[in-house]
């Protein structure tokens, strides 16, 4: 039977080499082939004061970034993890819509909301320097990414088990002492992997430096798109390539260290009791804390949001849904080959094909790694796991040079394995996480009472892990909407998708009906975090 299993695995396997590990490295020999393995170009990199400088403000930015994503999270995780309140999971579910929000669709957001021109300097007066800065950059990384330190910390955090503080709070421990003594050891597993989970999508960001960042502040992914694009210098951009897997493999193999020492504390089964957060509460200490703190993730995470949703809603001045009927007019269509409504089509139609292929990518590899112990796991977990620590840019580049040839080539079909590509970690991890929290003797049982391996899995294990299937489909559902970089270098016209539509939009000058397009994107990704909400699964 475990060699059926194991026959199983190959096919996932197999669609992982030729679909990502091949295409990959046939870029990276690029930059260390040359008829003979060689270290010129990466030194050369290296070496070149500018490249060099790239490299480190890629690193510091992603540091300053995740720290600053801790900070404004920890207070909402806390929030979560203790208090029940009216709306709670609308409010988690639109705090999760941020993070599978196209860049360009961020980068509008905080344009609109601090650019020039934008609601903020209408109300201050003057502009504030926000825009096209290092700070625009740490603040969209935030805005981002705030939503992995909430939802992670706070379900650990609703798991520590009360007993210990109260213990503590006994012995006359109280206030910060008691958060620094007992509860941040007991949540510290938590912090460290959505810290590392953070570093790594803000290390691999394009879209938000690119455009927010001005030509001051480049990333290793700018460098990688400018040099390949523009200067056609495949040999440094290869390089370049190299050296950003490198550094992602090493962070991700951290973040799955911090993922185990996450999931064991999640076995946690003592589950705090929730305080009720009444109108009263509001006028305490803590209550006046809860206000500030909502204001200000108001302002810095959710007015973003509310900038596109006001500007698609405001023509010439009035409240309208003008921009709404353009969006959809074949008068001001920006697009050759398709629709606005073409668009969407494609966009439901990949994002469709996407949960079918990676979740029968992700199912097996999930089972096979959390069902046996072997020498090298956690080796072949980042192998599994490396396409999370590649960024779209670099996975289009691949398919261009290995496809191009092919009849692949500029077809739905290379457009839908990309987006596979892509999503399926979330359906890894999403169904791993169940996976290990299903208790060994259930299976062991109906093994004893004469069920084989297969019969075991689909009676009994995968009822139980359905939870974190249906949300790891539901984020590979969001992520291929929600796509641009691989898309945009792969699809034809007639395969134009929403986000490639929203920058078609923005490239015409018609922002507001960039905008309107975007809080349809917006409502799609609210609708799947809110069935995510009712699951109770996480896919961190």
């Amino acid at each position: 039977m475990r060699l059926k299993i194991l026959a199983l695995m190959l096919l996932p396997m197999a669609f992982l080499l030729f679909f990502f590990y091949l295409p990959v490295f046939s870029v990276l020999s690029l930059g260390i082939w040359d008829g003979k393995l060689t270290l010129r170009y990466i030194l050369g990199v290296l070496g070149n004061e500018y490249h060099r400088s790239v490299v480190v403000f890629t690193v510091i930015q992603a540091l300053a970034s995740t720290i600053l994503t801790v900070l404004i999270g920890l207070p909402g995780a806390y929030i979560f993890a203790n208090y029940s309140f009216p709306g709670k999971r609308l409010v988690k579910a639109v705090l999760t819509v941020p993070f599978v929000m196209p860049g360009i669709m961020v980068s509008l957001g905080f344009i609109l909301l601090f650019g020039k021109g934008g609601l903020v300097s209408t109300l201050i007066g003057r502009d504030p320097g926000i825009v096209y800065s290092w700070k625009a950059i740490l603040l969209a990384h935030a805005f981002y990414n705030f939503p992995i330190v909430v939802r992670m910390v706070s379900s650990l955090w609703q798991r520590v088990n009360p007993h210990y503080e109260e213990m503590a709070m006994s012995l006359g421990a109280k206030g910060f002492t008691l958060f620094r003594k007992v509860t941040l050891p007991l949540i510290s597993p938590a912090i460290f992997a959505s810290a590392m989970l953070t570093f790594v999508f803000c290390f691999l960001s394009f879209s938000i430096p690119l455009i927010l960042g001005g030509y001051r502040y480049v990333t290793i992914e700018v460098d990688i798109f400018s040099t390949v694009i523009t200067l056609l210098d495949f040999r440094t951009g290869a390089a370049l390539a190299a050296i950003q897997l490198l550094l992602s493999a090493i962070f991700m193999y951290l973040y799955l260290k911090a993922m185990e020492a996450y999931s064991k504390r999640e076995e946690q089964r003592i589950m705090r009791v929730e305080k009720k957060l009444h109108f009263r509460s509001l006028f305490s200490m803590k209550g006046l804390g809860i206000i500030v703190y909502s204001v200000f993730v108001v302002v810095f995470i959710l007015a973003p949001l509310f900038a596109v949703l006001y500007d698609s809603l405001r023509f010439n001045g009035h409240w309208s849904l003008e921009w709404y009927r353009r969006m959809f007019s074949p008068e001001y269509n920006p697009m050759f080959g398709t629709s606005t409504i073409g668009a969407i089509k494609n966009s439901l139609l990949f994002g469709f094909v996407t949960v079918a292929v990676s979740t029968g990518v992700g199912l097996p590899i999930a089972y096979f790694l959390n069902r046996w112990q072997f020498k090298g796991k956690l080796v072949i977990d980042v192998l599994a796991m490396l396409p999370l620590a590649s960024s779209p840019i670099t996975i289009g580049l691949a398919y261009v040079k290995f496809f191009s040839t092919t009849p692949l080539y500029y077809t739905f079909w290379i457009i839908a394995i990309a987006h596979s590509i892509i999503a399926y970690p979330f359906v890894l991890r999403s169904v791993s996480t169940s996976l290990k929290k299903i208790k060994t003797n259930l299976r062991e049982a109906a093994l004893t009472l004469g069920a084989g391996e297969w019969k075991t899995f689909l009676r009994v294990e995968l009822p139980l892990a359905m939870g974190g299937l249906i949300v790891g489909a539901i984020f590979a559902f969001a992520m291929s909407i929600a796509e641009l970089g691989a898309t945009y270098m792969l699809a034809p016209p007639k395969y134009t998708t929403m986000t490639i539509a929203i920058y078609k939009f923005l490239g015409a000058r018609q922002f507001g009906s960039a905008s309107a397009l975007s809080v349809l994107l917006m409502m799609v990704s609210t609708m799947g975090f809110l069935i995510i909400e009712r699951t109770g699964e996480e896919v961190w």
